[in-house]
């Protein structure tokens, strides 16, 4: 089978269980793995390059820290994620499986699901999230051109004008289509978004500097905080990792694709300290020059377009962020949840039918809704952060120390009570109580530090969830005998 096919050529597991075995969460075969260190690559600059990470890092200012802090925040903070990205990443390029599948090494075959879908609910509800933000720069460049589509506006079906609603249908099935033509697709668009936007984000940046030179990197947009600067530029890289904290999860739904471990290592070394320190560095032009050009910070870069006045300016900006939208929707929303809902049911759900019932619950979730309520997001992603960090412990933990990233394959795949992944009913039952433990400590920790009981307590919740997630799984489980792995079958 060629690897230039939508659906990867995969590995025959032999006596897998139809309950846990299909052929999108089969373990890739040596040919399907297509993904060398550029489309890694390409795939953290769609993540990064969007409407949400440039807000995200230009919010960071208004933490009381200046331009020059805010970076170094971001060089510490991204530094961090890239060491972890290649722990997470090494079991699935080693198995050439799926993070649902993975997840069935720490929390049984079928505790999996519990861990598939507590991440596949944060994929769904940012997947619409995300495509509601993209939607609203259709809208913008329909009324750019066609100024009487304002009539559409005023209408009100649900939360969203008749406008609104088209908009957002036409991002919610354009990304459908990319999706359902398989992951070799989506390489291939997200090998093409992430250096669109830089072509913008450079403009742009040069157009401030011509405006207001260097000085913009000092500039300080809220009142200093109280406390040393090293705490606060702490504080700020714990949020760059959280930031991260869904893709510190699946990164291994991409990284099974990659040809090598060197391939990967690059790629995330290219994509994430060195892509995201030199967007870092735009963003902090760009955000703090906004205040000397137009008289206010501005943290949506399509309202800068919009502002420069030139319709096209604004043609260009709108589609430049929308097809950065949508490489961030694939890669850290719609990935995931599709391969976590297969995983529910591998006999009758494959990949594409994941993706569309991904689809579905998106609109399901009434994004714009969410999205109006600063409450609802908050509590939101207090609650999910705090999980997620735990669920990486666990399964970092559980790979390199407490089964020393030997694994039986074979084992991944089988109901058989004597598989070295059933344990009890196929449930891990220590790795569920360390998740409970971990969890319920570190959502304690976010909920103080939301409501002011421990200052940015909030900002540490996903690492102290993490290494007390780690921390307990290792202390109930102990480190198993060493294992001889057996290899899978031949190639499909």
């Amino acid at each position: 089978m060629s690897a230039s096919h939508a659906t990867p050529p995969v590995l025959v597991v032999t006596g897998a269980h139809p309950k846990l075995y299909n052929h999108d969460l089969a373990p890739t075969a040596p040919e399907g793995r297509t993904w060398g260190a550029f489309s890694i690559f390409a795939m953290w600059m769609s993540d990064v390059h969007s409407v949400g990470g440039y807000t995200f890092a230009a919010s960071l200012f208004f933490l009381g820290l200046t331009g020059w802090e805010v970076l170094a925040s971001m060089v510490v903070g991204i530094t961090i994620v890239y060491f972890l990205m290649n722990l997470i990443g090494r079991p699935s390029l080693k198995y050439g499986t799926p993070f649902p599948v993975v997840a069935r090494m720490s929390f049984g075959v079928m505790g999996a699901n519990l861990a598939a879908v507590l991440r596949g609910i944060v994929g769904v509800v940012w997947y619409g999230v995300q495509t509601y933000f993209a939607s609203k720069a259709v809208q913008v460049l329909i009324l750019t051109f066609w100024p009487s589509a304002e009539a559409y506006t005023h209408s009100n079906y649900l939360g969203l004008s008749a406008l609104g609603w088209g908009s957002f249908l036409f991002m919610w099935f354009f990304q459908l289509v990319i999706f359902l033509n398989g992951m070799e697709a989506i390489r291939k668009f997200i090998d093409f978004c992430g250096p669109v936007v830089y072509l913008v984000m450079f403009a742009l940046a040069i157009w401030i500097l011509m405006q207001t030179g260097t000085s913009s990197l000092s500039l300080q947009l809220s009142p200093p905080a109280e406390g040393s600067t090293l705490t606060h530029i702490a504080n700020a890289s714990m949020l760059i990792v959280a930031y991260f904290a869904a893709l510190l999860l699946n990164f291994g739904d991409f990284a099974r694709f990659s040809r090598n471990e060197r391939s990967m290592k690059i790629g995330n070394f290219l994509g994430l300290p060195v892509n995201f320190i030199v967007f870092a560095i735009i963003t902090v032009i760009v955000t703090a020059g906004t205040v000397q050009v137009f008289g206010k910070a501005i943290m949506d870069p399509i309202e800068i377009v919009e502002r420069i006045g030139n319709p096209w300016v604004v043609a260009l900006g709108s589609i430049t962020f929308i097809v950065a939208t949508m490489g961030i929707n694939i890669v850290a929303n719609f990935v995931s949840p599709a391969y976590d809902i297969a995983n529910l049911h591998p006999e009758k759900i494959d990949f594409k039918l994941g993706g569309l019932i991904t689809s579905i619950l998106s609109v399901m979730v009434c994004p714009w809704i969410f999205v109006s309520s600063p409450s609802a997001i908050t509590l939101f992603v207090s609650v999910f952060g705090a999980i997620l960090g735990p669920m990486f412990g666990i399964m970092v933990a559980d790979y390199y120390i407490v089964k020393r990233q030997n694994v039986v394959i074979e084992d991944l795949y089988t109901m058989d009570p004597n598989g070295s992944l059933y344990f009890e009913g196929g449930w891990n039952r220590k790795a569920i109580i360390a998740l409970v433990g971990a969890g319920i400590v570190s959502i304690g920790f976010a909920a103080m530090g939301a409501y002011g009981i421990v200052p940015n307590g909030g900002d540490w919740g996903w690492l102290i969830g993490a290494v007390l997630g780690a921390a307990f799984h290792v202390l109930l489980m102990g480190r198993s005998p060493v294992i001889v792995p057996r290899t899978a079958g031949a190639a499909a």
